[in-house]
């Protein structure tokens, strides 16, 4: 148990380290690609909820961690979309070479 916890403190904040010194212009494609491993995560997390956990509080948390993932995942993916959006050219609006001439 104690050696779990020391994990989840070190690995937050190797973490915190590491996402710290992205600069601003990478955050979002970071974040991109954190996408497909919140996939992998919420995977996981629904086949062990389906699997059959022990004890309430367990299926409460493992619920809860999934809704947060599944949160993540949208949030990532709406921003992504966004982004991209950006850099797409403006399309003509229809009529408008009728009223220029």
């Amino acid at each position: 148990m104690v050696e779990n916890l020391a994990v989840l403190v070190l690995a937050g904040f190797v973490g915190f380290a590491v996402i710290s010194k992205v600069p601003n212009t990478l955050h979002t494609p970071l974040m991109s690609g954190t996408n497909a491993i919140h996939g992998i995560v919420l995977l996981g997390g629904l086949i062990v909820l389906g699997l059959g956990v022990d004890g309430v509080l367990n299926k409460v948390l493992l619920v809860i961690a999934i809704a947060f993932g599944t949160i993540n995942v949208v949030g990532g993916f709406l921003v992504t979309d966004r982004m991209l959006a950006m850099f797409k050219g403006k399309k003509p609006q229809p009529g408008a070479d009728e009223e220029a001439s």
